[in-house]
């Protein structure tokens, strides 16, 4: 058998369900603390401007400079994570993030801040595909939907709580708490798990392409950095205008698919995109893709109306949007549960349906909007992505062979961040077009910005009724007899407890 249609890691019985439960705990709770990270700095912003004497763009870095290092290191995951046991994983990226969480609570200066944010990302961007490919490997198909659903409500809530956290201690004492407060919450965490965690399978050794690696960097780095970019008013002044930047980008990751097409051939590839072969897997990415470029323009806009059309505080603001997040989280289980019963159309058709109206009431709000109306369109929106995700990212990872799911989840990650640059880029360049339009109409600044907004939610209910088109083409996968757990090793090397896992 060739390195290119290796098979799935040596397989024996399977974990205990406790085993299965004290594993995925571990990873779970670990990933919700550098979640939670990713917004926690969100109301910092102003304070960090005055402290370090930087302009708001400089400071936005601090939020741009995580989106890229996790677009430049999620696609080599698929690699790392066949080539070291599940511990070390593990241990790496908390590792990181530690680091990096250390690094900025003493950060000297705002160069000294801004790489610390680059190390939280590098562990950050490893912790998600270890969770997802470990819960793919132990849980079976007919348990994944409410696992999955559990996972969801992290993955939501975290975030969603960030800017509250933030906010709270920002109102205690110095920018510098937000990482203290994080520092031993995630130090424990790392030792539980260190002391707790056990090997999923076996390391498959491998050689790594190099010139793989920096075309995935550049490429995935400069693609998004360009389409963030394309919406800010002042990159054009940079020394490379955005455009070029996503162009050379698009090239770059161009080659950097033609040459893992080339290595599929006669070895293994960094990033195996034989995984967009399997029909469910490439429907589920190209509905996960439109989904989140709307959500994503949608949270962007939303900030900038309710702030500067309707005249709520920054506090305000963020107080309003967190039942959404909360919303998406809570319904999550629910909507894992369902799944398991339902299998996905029945709940992603409707949920689309539900997201796309939403964006097209938001293309239809004004000055005289009630924020109240506002916050519940923004719940509703949550609760229909709530039941678009669950089952798509549960449906199509599961057609994947074992082998794939690192892979899978690479893919996944990655054109997420990509998905999230181009939606807030599109949004962001229709609204600054239609609002610099309607100005020179003779539109006060408030006017002209808010039909902008309109014109920018109108793009994102366009999105929707694709991703509803998407929709329709979603299956449930045939349950497939579920593949023996690779071997799992506690500490000492011996063989855990195996039986056939059923709860989580």
């Amino acid at each position: 058998m060739t390195e290119g249609t290796m098979s799935a890691p040596h397989a024996t019985p399977e974990l205990s369900p406790d085993r299965v439960t004290a594993v995925l705990r571990i990873l779970v709770l670990s990933t919700f603390v550098v979640l939670l990270n990713e917004t926690i700095m969100v109301n910092a912003i102003p304070r960090l401007m005055r402290e370090f004497e930087v302009t708001a763009a400089a400071a936005g870095w601090l939020s741009t400079a995580f989106m890229l290092t996790m677009a430049v290191v999620i696609p080599v995951t698929g690699w790392f994570l066949q080539r070291v046991t599940t511990r070390t994983a593990f241990s790496l990226a908390m590792a990181l993030f530690l680091a990096g969480t250390a690094l900025a609570a003493a950060a000297p200066a705002f160069p000294v801040l801004l790489a610390a944010r680059v190390i939280q990302a590098g562990g950050t961007a490893v912790m998600m595909p270890l969770l997802m490919t470990t819960l793919m490997t132990l849980v079976p198909p007919h348990d994944r939907g409410r696992v999955m659903g559990n996972i969801t409500l992290v993955i939501s809530v975290a975030p969603a709580l960030g800017p509250a956290v933030s906010g709270v201690l920002l109102q205690l004492g110095s920018w510098r708490l937000l990482f203290l407060a994080v520092l031993p919450i995630a130090g424990a965490m790392a030792v539980f798990g260190r002391r707790k965690l056990i090997n999923i399978g076996e390391p498959q050794a491998g050689p790594i392409d190099w010139l793989s690696v920096p075309l995935a960097a550049a490429g995935f780095g400069a693609l998004v950095y360009g389409l963030s970019g394309l919406g800010a008013g002042d990159a054009v002044r940079g020394p490379v205008a955005p455009a070029v930047t996503t162009l050379v980008g698009a090239v770059l990751v161009g080659l950097f698919v033609w040459r893992q097409l080339a290595l599929q051939r006669s070895s293994a590839p960094l990033l195996d995109l034989r995984a967009l072969t399997f029909r469910h897997f490439s429907v589920a990415l190209a509905l996960m893709c439109l989904s989140f470029m709307a959500l994503m323009g949608a949270f962007i806009l939303l900030p900038i109306y309710l702030q500067e059309v309707c005249g709520l505080t920054s506090l305000q603001t963020g107080l309003l949007l967190i039942p959404g997040g909360l919303t998406m989280g809570l319904l999550g289980p629910q909507v894992g549960k369902l799944y398991d019963r339902l299998g996905a159309p029945r709940l992603v058709v409707p949920g689309a349906v539900l997201t796309a109206l939403c964006l097209a009431l938001f293309a239809l709000t004004g000055e005289q909007t009630s924020p109240w109306l506002v916050l519940a369109l923004h719940v509703a929106l949550s609760a229909g992505m709530a039941f678009v995700f669950t089952p798509v990212f549960t449906s199509g990872l599961s057609v994947l062979p074992p082998h794939l799911y690192p892979h899978g989840s690479a893919i996944l990650g990655s054109l997420q961040q990509v998905a999230a640059a181009a939606g807030t880029a599109l949004v962001i360049s229709v609204m600054s077009g239609q609002a610099a339009t309607a100005a020179a109409e003779g539109a006060d600044a408030t006017g002209a910005l808010a039909t902008g907004i309109r014109w920018g939610f109108g793009v994102g209910a366009a999105l929707g009724a694709l991703a509803v088109l998407v929709a329709l083409l979603i299956r449930t996968p045939p349950a497939a007899q579920q593949p023996s757990v690779p071997d799992a090793q506690d500490e000492d090397g011996t063989a855990a407890n195996k039986t056939a896992p059923t709860t989580t």
